[in-house]
């Protein structure tokens, strides 16, 4: 991200990115913004919307990263997710599953590869999903999924409590 930080809220800053004259931005700003697994749930939300654009591996993938998500104290999730990850990442949803074993550190993935922190692989994710969407529809969707990520965001706050701020 090149933008400059401001005093404004954290949504209000993102919306501003969104508007702004890079508005891929708020979806890196997005994939910071949210705690790993919820933001890891985003990106299998978004790049499960570009589904007719993914190929085969990647909605295998998305599968294995949606279980993942669901239960991932699970170990059978945990070790296919260990299994799937592609170093370095070719794909979208590849991006997604890095980020998945990463977060789970004990995964069996050399964690000397994760080099970037898990909203890194996020953001590459998502940016890579929308780079396949149309010219002509790429600003709706892109802003879709960042409407979406803040939702998730202000839902990640509603949890939190006062005094963890």
């Amino acid at each position: 991200m090149k933008a400059v930080p401001t005093d404004q809220p954290s949504i209000e800053f993102c919306r501003a990115l969104l508007a702004g004259r890079v508005p891929e931005e708020a979806i890196t700003f997005c994939a910071y913004l949210l705690p790993e697994r919820p933001a890891i749930w985003w990106a299998h939300e978004c790049l499960s919307n570009l589904a007719e654009l993914l190929g085969d591996r990647d909605l295998e993938l998305l599968a294995l990263v949606g279980d993942w998500v669901a239960e991932p104290g699970n170990p059978d999730h945990r070790e296919a997710v260990a299994q799937a990850v592609e170093v370095p990442p070719a794909t979208p949803v590849s991006w997604i599953a890095l980020a998945a074993g990463w977060r789970d550190g004990d995964s069996g993935i050399d964690q000397a590869t994760a080099e970037f922190p898990t909203a890194h692989a996020v953001s590459a994710g998502i940016l890579a999903g929308l780079a396949r969407v149309s010219l002509a529809d790429r600003f709706a969707v892109l802003s879709a999924f960042v409407e979406m990520g803040i939702e998730m965001a202000e839902m990640e706050a509603q949890q939190q409590p006062a005094d963890a701020y």
